[in-house]
Protein backbone atom coordinates (compact mmCIF):
# COMPACT_ATOMS: atom_id res chain seq x y z
CA UNK A 1 0.00 0.00 0.00
CA UNK A 2 1.22 3.26 -1.15
CA UNK A 3 2.35 5.63 2.07
CA UNK A 4 2.48 9.24 2.31
CA UNK A 5 6.13 9.44 1.85
CA UNK A 6 5.48 7.70 -1.50
CA UNK A 7 3.05 10.98 -2.63
CA UNK A 8 5.54 13.42 -1.17
CA UNK A 9 8.26 12.18 -3.07
CA UNK A 10 6.06 11.91 -6.85
CA UNK A 11 4.54 15.08 -5.98
CA UNK A 12 7.79 17.22 -5.23
CA UNK A 13 6.27 18.16 -1.74
CA UNK A 14 6.78 17.77 1.81
CA UNK A 15 5.21 14.73 3.64
CA UNK A 16 3.53 17.38 6.26
CA UNK A 17 1.90 18.83 3.30
CA UNK A 18 0.62 16.27 1.84
CA UNK A 19 -0.96 14.76 5.00
CA UNK A 20 -2.63 18.01 5.71
CA UNK A 21 -3.78 18.12 1.82
CA UNK A 22 -5.43 15.11 1.83
CA UNK A 23 -7.16 15.32 5.34
CA UNK A 24 -9.18 18.05 4.25
CA UNK A 25 -7.24 20.65 6.09
CA UNK A 26 -9.08 24.16 5.80
CA UNK A 27 -6.12 25.83 6.96
CA UNK A 28 -3.32 25.08 4.69
CA UNK A 29 -2.26 27.73 2.61
CA UNK A 30 -1.38 25.65 -0.91
CA UNK A 31 -1.74 26.12 -4.25
CA UNK A 32 -5.07 24.78 -5.98
CA UNK A 33 -2.99 23.42 -8.69
CA UNK A 34 -0.63 21.58 -6.33
CA UNK A 35 -4.03 19.88 -4.13
CA UNK A 36 -4.94 18.56 -7.70
CA UNK A 37 -1.66 17.37 -7.89
CA UNK A 38 -1.56 15.29 -4.84
CA UNK A 39 -4.77 14.33 -5.14
CA UNK A 40 -4.13 12.65 -8.52
CA UNK A 41 -0.89 11.03 -7.49
CA UNK A 42 -2.94 9.42 -4.44
CA UNK A 43 -5.87 8.24 -6.90
CA UNK A 44 -2.95 6.75 -8.67
CA UNK A 45 -1.40 5.18 -5.96
CA UNK A 46 -4.58 3.91 -4.72
CA UNK A 47 -3.41 5.93 -1.56
CA UNK A 48 -5.87 5.43 1.80
CA UNK A 49 -6.18 8.25 3.89
CA UNK A 50 -7.08 8.51 7.44
CA UNK A 51 -10.52 9.13 7.26
CA UNK A 52 -10.86 6.69 4.42
CA UNK A 53 -9.26 4.23 6.72
CA UNK A 54 -11.32 5.10 9.39
CA UNK A 55 -14.53 3.87 7.72
CA UNK A 56 -12.72 0.19 7.20
CA UNK A 57 -12.23 -2.46 9.46
CA UNK A 58 -8.96 -1.53 10.63
CA UNK A 59 -8.60 1.90 11.87
CA UNK A 60 -4.76 3.02 12.97
CA UNK A 61 -1.51 1.63 12.87
CA UNK A 62 0.93 2.13 16.01
CA UNK A 63 4.21 0.99 17.15
CA UNK A 64 4.74 0.10 20.65
CA UNK A 65 8.28 0.67 21.73
CA UNK A 66 9.32 -1.11 24.64
CA UNK A 67 12.65 -0.65 27.34
CA UNK A 68 13.06 -4.42 28.30
CA UNK A 69 13.89 -6.81 25.86
CA UNK A 70 11.59 -9.90 25.72
CA UNK A 71 13.81 -11.74 27.94
CA UNK A 72 13.81 -8.91 30.99
CA UNK A 73 10.12 -8.38 30.85
CA UNK A 74 10.01 -12.30 31.78
CA UNK A 75 11.91 -11.67 34.94
CA UNK A 76 9.96 -8.62 36.01
CA UNK A 77 6.21 -9.10 34.91
CA UNK A 78 5.50 -5.53 35.57
CA UNK A 79 6.33 -4.16 31.83
CA UNK A 80 4.87 -7.59 30.09
CA UNK A 81 1.35 -7.02 31.73
CA UNK A 82 1.52 -3.21 30.23
CA UNK A 83 2.38 -4.44 26.99
CA UNK A 84 -0.25 -7.11 27.02
CA UNK A 85 -2.76 -4.69 28.41
CA UNK A 86 -1.93 -2.48 25.01
CA UNK A 87 -1.91 -4.91 22.85
CA UNK A 88 -5.28 -6.53 23.63
CA UNK A 89 -6.49 -3.51 23.80
CA UNK A 90 -5.91 -2.44 20.15
CA UNK A 91 -7.16 -5.68 18.81
CA UNK A 92 -10.18 -4.87 20.47
CA UNK A 93 -10.03 -1.66 18.51
CA UNK A 94 -9.02 -3.15 15.10
CA UNK A 95 -6.26 -1.31 16.05
CA UNK A 96 -2.68 -2.41 13.84
CA UNK A 97 0.45 -2.51 15.83
CA UNK A 98 4.26 -2.93 15.28
CA UNK A 99 6.52 -4.10 18.05
CA UNK A 100 9.49 -1.74 18.57
CA UNK A 101 12.72 -3.17 20.52
CA UNK A 102 14.75 -0.47 22.57
CA UNK A 103 17.53 -1.43 20.69
CA UNK A 104 15.86 -1.48 16.93
CA UNK A 105 16.12 1.68 14.28
CA UNK A 106 12.47 0.63 13.20
CA UNK A 107 11.88 1.11 10.02
CA UNK A 108 11.26 5.06 8.50
CA UNK A 109 8.77 3.48 5.74
CA UNK A 110 5.86 1.87 8.36
CA UNK A 111 3.28 4.09 8.48
CA UNK A 112 2.17 4.89 12.09
CA UNK A 113 -0.37 7.30 13.42
CA UNK A 114 1.55 7.19 16.54
CA UNK A 115 3.91 5.67 19.12
CA UNK A 116 3.32 4.30 22.66
CA UNK A 117 6.11 4.04 24.88
CA UNK A 118 6.76 2.01 27.50
CA UNK A 119 9.88 2.31 29.86
CA UNK A 120 12.35 5.54 30.03
CA UNK A 121 14.37 5.97 26.75
CA UNK A 122 16.64 8.68 26.38
CA UNK A 123 16.29 12.11 24.14
CA UNK A 124 17.56 10.95 21.18
CA UNK A 125 15.45 7.77 21.49
CA UNK A 126 12.36 10.04 22.08
CA UNK A 127 13.57 12.28 18.61
CA UNK A 128 13.88 9.10 16.68
CA UNK A 129 10.34 8.12 17.13
CA UNK A 130 9.21 11.91 16.68
CA UNK A 131 10.66 11.16 13.47
CA UNK A 132 7.89 9.17 12.71
CA UNK A 133 5.33 10.38 14.10
CA UNK A 134 4.04 13.40 16.45
CA UNK A 135 1.46 12.16 18.47
CA UNK A 136 3.78 9.76 21.58
CA UNK A 137 1.82 8.49 24.57
CA UNK A 138 4.65 7.60 27.53
CA UNK A 139 3.49 4.53 29.81
CA UNK A 140 5.78 5.05 33.27
CA UNK A 141 7.71 7.93 32.22
CA UNK A 142 7.26 11.31 31.37
CA UNK A 143 9.72 13.08 29.74
CA UNK A 144 8.25 16.05 28.02
CA UNK A 145 4.79 17.03 29.20
CA UNK A 146 4.45 19.92 26.64
CA UNK A 147 5.10 16.83 24.07
CA UNK A 148 3.41 13.75 25.20
CA UNK A 149 0.88 12.62 26.49
CA UNK A 150 1.82 10.47 29.80
CA UNK A 151 0.46 7.96 32.04
CA UNK A 152 2.53 7.00 35.16
CA UNK A 153 2.26 6.09 39.09
CA UNK A 154 1.93 7.53 41.97
CA UNK A 155 5.36 6.25 43.09
CA UNK A 156 5.81 8.69 46.01
CA UNK A 157 2.16 7.86 47.65
CA UNK A 158 3.00 4.22 47.11
CA UNK A 159 5.80 4.26 48.46
CA UNK A 160 4.93 6.32 51.41
CA UNK A 161 1.71 4.29 52.30
CA UNK A 162 4.48 1.14 52.54
CA UNK A 163 6.40 2.99 54.95
CA UNK A 164 4.04 4.32 56.84
CA UNK A 165 2.57 0.84 57.54
CA UNK A 166 5.94 -0.69 58.09
CA UNK A 167 6.49 2.40 60.64
CA UNK A 168 2.98 1.98 62.52
CA UNK A 169 4.05 -1.81 63.38
CA UNK A 170 6.83 -0.51 65.20
CA UNK A 171 10.10 -1.35 62.75
CA UNK A 172 12.61 1.82 62.40
CA UNK A 173 15.53 0.07 61.25
CA UNK A 174 13.41 -0.55 57.32
CA UNK A 175 16.30 -1.49 54.70
CA UNK A 176 15.71 -0.58 50.80
CA UNK A 177 16.15 -3.08 47.92
CA UNK A 178 15.41 -1.97 44.71
CA UNK A 179 16.29 -2.06 40.99
CA UNK A 180 18.30 -0.03 38.43
CA UNK A 181 17.68 1.19 35.13
CA UNK A 182 19.79 3.33 32.60
CA UNK A 183 19.41 5.02 29.22
CA UNK A 184 22.59 6.33 26.92
CA UNK A 185 24.09 3.20 26.09
CA UNK A 186 24.58 2.37 29.86
CA UNK A 187 25.80 5.50 30.60
CA UNK A 188 23.04 7.48 32.55
CA UNK A 189 20.83 6.30 35.79
CA UNK A 190 17.27 7.07 35.48
CA UNK A 191 15.55 8.53 38.46
CA UNK A 192 13.85 5.84 40.68
CA UNK A 193 10.90 7.51 42.28
CA UNK A 194 10.81 4.18 44.58
CA UNK A 195 14.94 4.61 45.90
CA UNK A 196 14.56 8.76 45.66
CA UNK A 197 10.56 8.44 48.12
CA UNK A 198 12.49 6.02 50.50
CA UNK A 199 15.05 8.38 51.04
CA UNK A 200 12.96 11.46 51.37
CA UNK A 201 10.97 9.44 53.91
CA UNK A 202 13.99 8.59 56.00
CA UNK A 203 16.24 12.38 55.21
CA UNK A 204 12.74 14.01 56.99
CA UNK A 205 13.54 11.59 60.08
CA UNK A 206 16.92 12.49 60.43
CA UNK A 207 17.82 8.68 60.43
CA UNK A 208 18.96 7.83 56.58
CA UNK A 209 21.39 5.00 57.10
CA UNK A 210 23.08 4.35 53.64
CA UNK A 211 23.95 0.89 54.46
CA UNK A 212 19.95 -0.05 54.50
CA UNK A 213 20.10 0.81 50.51
CA UNK A 214 21.19 -1.96 48.14
CA UNK A 215 20.74 -1.73 43.97
CA UNK A 216 20.79 -4.00 41.39
CA UNK A 217 18.47 -5.65 39.08
CA UNK A 218 14.20 -5.65 38.98
CA UNK A 219 14.98 -10.03 38.78
CA UNK A 220 14.48 -13.05 41.37
CA UNK A 221 18.32 -13.43 41.28
CA UNK A 222 19.23 -9.81 42.38
CA UNK A 223 16.52 -10.51 44.54
CA UNK A 224 18.04 -12.99 46.16
CA UNK A 225 22.06 -11.66 45.76
CA UNK A 226 20.89 -8.25 47.34
CA UNK A 227 19.36 -9.89 50.53
CA UNK A 228 21.81 -12.02 51.44
CA UNK A 229 24.50 -9.48 51.78
CA UNK A 230 22.37 -7.50 53.46
CA UNK A 231 21.83 -10.31 56.00
CA UNK A 232 25.76 -10.30 56.21
CA UNK A 233 25.83 -7.12 57.67
CA UNK A 234 27.10 -5.68 60.90
CA UNK A 235 23.08 -4.34 60.74
CA UNK A 236 20.32 -6.07 59.81
CA UNK A 237 17.18 -3.98 59.41
CA UNK A 238 14.21 -5.46 61.10
CA UNK A 239 11.89 -5.30 57.90
CA UNK A 240 12.88 -4.01 53.86
CA UNK A 241 10.64 -2.63 51.30
CA UNK A 242 11.63 -4.40 47.99
CA UNK A 243 11.06 -2.45 44.88
CA UNK A 244 9.49 -5.17 42.86
CA UNK A 245 7.84 -8.49 43.90
CA UNK A 246 9.95 -11.05 41.90
CA UNK A 247 13.16 -9.01 44.14
CA UNK A 248 11.16 -10.19 46.89
CA UNK A 249 10.61 -13.97 45.89
CA UNK A 250 14.32 -13.86 45.81
CA UNK A 251 14.68 -12.28 49.18
CA UNK A 252 12.17 -14.83 50.60
CA UNK A 253 14.76 -17.90 49.19
CA UNK A 254 17.83 -15.82 51.08
CA UNK A 255 15.90 -14.96 53.96
CA UNK A 256 14.94 -18.70 54.65
CA UNK A 257 18.56 -19.85 53.92
CA UNK A 258 19.83 -18.17 56.58
CA UNK A 259 17.33 -19.91 58.60
CA UNK A 260 15.12 -16.97 59.33
CA UNK A 261 11.54 -16.53 59.34
CA UNK A 262 9.08 -14.09 57.29
CA UNK A 263 7.81 -12.02 59.37
CA UNK A 264 8.58 -13.61 62.69
CA UNK A 265 12.58 -12.08 62.17
CA UNK A 266 12.07 -9.82 58.98
CA UNK A 267 8.88 -8.27 57.62
CA UNK A 268 8.75 -7.78 54.03
CA UNK A 269 6.82 -5.84 52.06
CA UNK A 270 7.11 -5.62 47.89
CA UNK A 271 5.78 -3.73 44.90
CA UNK A 272 3.77 -4.92 41.70
CA UNK A 273 1.20 -7.55 43.29
CA UNK A 274 2.06 -9.90 40.79
CA UNK A 275 -0.41 -13.18 40.37
CA UNK A 276 2.40 -15.39 42.70
CA UNK A 277 2.29 -12.62 45.34
CA UNK A 278 -0.69 -14.12 47.57
CA UNK A 279 0.17 -17.81 46.60
CA UNK A 280 3.85 -17.07 48.76
CA UNK A 281 4.45 -18.40 52.60
CA UNK A 282 3.86 -16.03 54.17
CA UNK A 283 1.52 -14.54 51.64
CA UNK A 284 3.37 -10.92 50.23
CA UNK A 285 2.08 -7.65 51.67
CA UNK A 286 2.72 -5.72 48.41
CA UNK A 287 1.37 -2.53 46.76
CA UNK A 288 -0.88 -3.21 43.94
CA UNK A 289 -0.13 -1.43 40.37
CA UNK A 290 -2.72 -1.34 37.94
CA UNK A 291 -0.86 -2.58 35.07
CA UNK A 292 -3.67 -3.51 32.46
CA UNK A 293 -5.71 -0.58 33.30
CA UNK A 294 -2.02 1.62 32.53
CA UNK A 295 -2.02 0.11 29.00
CA UNK A 296 -5.33 0.21 28.25
CA UNK A 297 -4.94 4.41 29.41
CA UNK A 298 -2.80 4.76 26.86
CA UNK A 299 -4.79 3.34 24.19
CA UNK A 300 -7.29 5.43 25.18
CA UNK A 301 -5.20 8.59 25.06
CA UNK A 302 -3.57 7.58 21.93
CA UNK A 303 -6.98 7.53 20.14
CA UNK A 304 -8.78 10.30 21.85
CA UNK A 305 -6.04 12.37 20.17
CA UNK A 306 -5.95 10.55 16.81
CA UNK A 307 -9.90 11.08 16.38
CA UNK A 308 -10.44 14.72 18.07
CA UNK A 309 -6.88 16.65 17.28
CA UNK A 310 -6.70 17.22 20.87
CA UNK A 311 -3.75 19.63 20.84
CA UNK A 312 -3.41 19.88 24.83
CA UNK A 313 -1.19 16.90 26.11
CA UNK A 314 -2.82 14.82 29.41
CA UNK A 315 0.02 13.61 32.31
CA UNK A 316 -2.55 10.58 33.94
CA UNK A 317 -1.89 9.67 37.33
CA UNK A 318 -2.83 6.23 38.27
CA UNK A 319 -3.42 5.41 41.84
CA UNK A 320 -1.99 2.33 43.70
CA UNK A 321 -3.21 0.17 46.68
CA UNK A 322 -1.70 -1.18 49.52
CA UNK A 323 -2.72 -4.90 49.61
CA UNK A 324 -1.55 -5.99 52.88
CA UNK A 325 -1.50 -10.23 53.69
CA UNK A 326 1.27 -12.29 56.10
CA UNK A 327 4.41 -10.96 55.66
CA UNK A 328 4.82 -8.36 58.10
CA UNK A 329 4.37 -8.40 61.31
CA UNK A 330 4.41 -6.11 64.47
CA UNK A 331 7.57 -5.52 66.57
CA UNK A 332 8.11 -3.90 70.37
CA UNK A 333 11.01 -1.81 70.16
CA UNK A 334 11.47 -1.75 74.19
CA UNK A 335 12.75 -5.60 73.43
CA UNK A 336 15.01 -4.48 70.16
Amino acid sequence: MATIKDISKKAGVSIATVSRVLNYDDSLNVLESTKKRIFKIAEELDYVTLRQRKTKKSSYAIGIAHFFSEEEELGDPYFLSIRYAIEKRCLDENIKFVKISRADHFSKEEELDGIITIGRFDNSDMENFMKNSSTIVTVDSSPNEILFDSVVVDFKRAVTSSLDYLSSLGHEKIGFIGGEEFINSGKEKTVNYRELTYREYFEKKNILNEDFISLGSYSYADGYRLMKQALEKKQVPTAFFISSDPMAIGAYKAIMEKNLKVPDDISVIGFDDIITAEYLVPALTTTRVYTEFMGETAVELILEKLRNNREIHKKVVIPTELIIRDSCKKINNSIK
